[in-house]
């Protein structure tokens, strides 16, 4: 009798280390999804403002998630891996002995306000640089901080591919879309720089090789839950491994993703735009030597507002009752929420606005709430989507959408209608770990190039508009009024 021939390696882990779990995705060549795991872990608040990630429940959480999702499927078949993750979120570690100093400081975090605030006058040579401004969002802010709570010790920095790639094979690296996000990175040349690190008090600082977004970086090394040799072959922040995910390839694609923040990201091609109405410009990816770039703005609350109307206010149980609830009457009855619990973010770039109901009256209930809760996503995203075409000279016209509150069709419609643009939704809204895994097999060659993989992109619904004009241009003038009591 013949000997078994081995599986060809044909399937692709992705993970996805988000801010409130990590997410396992395993898929097949043709994108079709094999199995998929998710596995919280702790949100650690110190003080008001303050938000913090233990690493080595990072660390548990993800081994927990990739034992479930990887549960009988043949190891043989496993081609490559790639990490997506959170962006910003700031770690640290004793270059001497390799061990993590406390908890990461996690994106949302507002403590390093005042280090921004006093180093507003650099703000123009920064953004110019970097494409940023100077807000405590970004890495460099945070570090500082964490630079001065360590004082005396040789610090190395690292955001959140770091730190599972330090834990997965003993590399220590990022890609450039993450050092894009750090404050310290020049966009043009797309190399760490010097002036930077030394303008902020962090040339002492050791940072991590940047390598490309797609193509074998690291091999996994004694991880009980992955087959050594394995290869990383993917990397990319959140946000930009779901405009990839999304098939978002060519200049002027662009995608929201709504997850804890809301995302808007557009593919501006081979050369970084400048902003004039508040949008980031960062990378998108790097594959072989081209770097794509695109235009960002970002919405710090939008799952998080329903999260918060659930478990701060309970008039839900579950996230997805806000649909049904927020349907149940025919407008928000003069209620209006501004979700600056963690401050405004793009296009406003206020952090010390604080969250916001204003319009309450006897006969508002917890549906109206709901209702404006929903208006709130979307007029944020309408506020970026206003900036971005402003900076692009056109209207953005067709945007694709994925994250887990693209589901509700209600929040789609509203979007549609309040910006006037068509969303098209695919059939699979985790389009960020697939995302990763799309690099990771263009990485080791499972496709022949983004052509093969741009035709795979098949909408599963579209949202087009369908609301006056005359009603939108009163509602958006409505909001801009209430968002200037933030």
């Amino acid at each position: 009798m013949p000997a078994t021939s081995p599986a060809k390696p044909d399937l692709l882990i992705g993970i996805d280390q988000g801010t409130s779990g990590n997410t396992v995705l395993v898929i097949d060549r043709d994108l079709a999804v094999v199995s998929r795991a998710n596995v919280g872990f702790a949100q650690h608040y110190p003080q008001p403002g303050w938000v913090e990630h233990a690493p080595d429940e990072i660390w548990a959480s993800l081994r927990t998630a990739l034992r479930l999702a990887l549960d009988g499927i043949d190891p043989a078949r496993l081609a490559a891996l790639g990490i997506t993750n959170q962006r910003e979120t700031t770690f640290v570690w004793d270059t001497d002995s390799g061990e993590s100093l406390g908890n990461a400081i996690v994106w949302l975090d507002r403590r390093s306000s005042d280090w921004c605030e006093q180093r507003k006058a650099l703000e123009a040579d920064t953004r110019a640089r970097t494409g940023l401004p100077i807000d405590p969002y970004f890495s460099a802010s945070k570090l500082a901080w964490l630079q001065q709570h360590h004082a005396g010790r040789r610090l190395s920095f690292g955001t959140a591919d770091t730190h599972l790639l330090r834990r997965l094979s003993g590399q220590y690296l990022t890609d450039r879309s993450n050092a894009s996000r750090t404050l310290l990175l020049d966009i043009t040349s797309a190399q760490w720089c010097d002036e930077l690190t030394h303008r902020f008090g962090l040339a002492d600082i050791q940072l991590p090789r940047l390598v490309p977004s797609s193509g074998i970086c690291a091999r996994v090394q004694d991880v009980p839950e992955l087959p050594d040799g394995l290869p990383i072959a993917g990397i990319a922040g959140d946000q930009q491994a779901a405009l990839f995910g999304q098939g978002c390839f060519d200049a002027g694609q662009g995608k929201i993703t709504y997850g804890t923040g809301s995302f808007i990201l557009l593919n501006t091609g081979n050369v970084p735009v400048p902003s004039r109405h508040g949008m980031l410009s960062t990378i998108a990816w790097q594959i072989d030597q081209r770097i794509t770039y695109a235009l960002e703005g970002g919405a710090y609350i939008a799952g998080a507002l329903v999260a918060w109307l659930r478990d701060g206010l309970g008039i839900i149980e579950r996230a997805d009752q806000i649909e049904a609830l927020a349907a149940s009457v025919p407008d928000s009855g003069g209620v209006t929420i501004i979700p600056a619990h963690a401050g405004l973010g793009a296009p406003h770039w206020r952090p010390q606005a604080r969250g916001l109901i204003h319009g309450l009256s006897g006969g508002s209930t917890r549906a109206h709430l709901a209702r404006a809760a929903l208006e709130a996503i979307a007029h944020s995203q309408c506020d970026i989507l206003e900036a971005m075409a402003a900076d692009m000279g056109a209207p953005l016209r067709d945007i694709r959408v994925d994250g887990g509150a693209a589901a509700n069709n209600l929040l789609l419609q509203m979007q549609a209608d309040l910006a006037g643009v068509t969303l098209h939704r695919p059939g699979m809204l985790e389009t960020t770990a697939l995302g990763a895994a799309m690099l990771a097999g263009l990485g080791v060659g499972l496709w022949s190039g983004l052509d093969e993989l741009r035709r795979a992109y098949v909408p599963e619904r579209s949202f087009t508009p369908q609301a006056h004009r005359a009603d939108v241009d009163a509602a958006r003038s409505h909001w801009h009024q209430v968002l200037a009591l933030a």
